[in-house]
């Protein structure tokens, strides 16, 4: 799947109906930079958008996912080629879902082996406090990078409007959370919630 292509075809077919990424945004109850994300090819529109978008536009699906027009004789043959396409994609967001689990848990693992080790192997004093501290930072860096992997699939749904929030790593990263549900504001209805992160399916 070319995400280029797809990105200059939604800017294409925005611009030709006159709409901003403001008003785009608006109208699929997403965030201005996520329009601008997808326009710019670092991502494409999650699964259950795509019949919005359609509508918006007033093309089809397997357009949409070619980034371009096309001709209905070629339409069929293309369509089976999005349908597998789109799978890829979910395939790949549940392989990314599993590593930052997978990188979470041995982090876990690790840092309350290290720690259990230093209190029974190392004397107490500044060894022992030094010790604990390089364990923290190596615990700790594994689960920035779990958190950039949370971020890139899926979405947060915010409790009020039940809109998408699609936030930054920064954001992310400084939000109250449990698990994967983080304390967020909505760009929607500006409340803030705590939004559970959802998969498409």
């Amino acid at each position: 799947m070319d995400y280029i292509k797809i990105g200059k075809f939604i800017a294409e077919e925005r611009k030709d109906k006159g709409l901003t990424q403001a008003k785009l945004a608006e109208q699929l109850f997403v965030s201005e930079k996520t329009v601008s994300k997808w326009e710019n090819g670092k991502g494409v529109p999650e699964t259950d958008l795509l019949p919005k978008i359609c509508e918006i536009f007033e093309i089809e699906i397997n357009e949409l996912l070619s980034g371009e027009k096309i001709q209905k004789e070629d339409a069929r043959q293309k369509e089976t080629l999005i349908l597998d396409m789109a799978k890829e994609i979910e395939q790949k967001n549940k392989v990314i879902w599993s590593s930052m689990w997978v990188i979470i848990s041995v982090s876990l693992v690790v840092l309350l082996s290290g720690l259990l080790i230093t209190a029974f192997f190392i004397p107490k004093g500044v060894w022992q406090i030094v010790a604990i501290v390089l364990l923290c930072v190596v615990f700790l860096l594994p689960c920035f990078y779990a958190l950039k992997l949370e971020v890139s699939v899926g979405k947060y749904k915010c409790k009020k409007c039940g809109s998408e929030i699609v936030p930054s790593y920064s954001q992310a990263l400084c939000a109250m959370h449990y698990g994967t549900t983080r304390y967020l504001k909505c760009p929607k209805c500006n409340k803030h919630s705590w939004c559970k992160k959802e998969l498409d399916k």
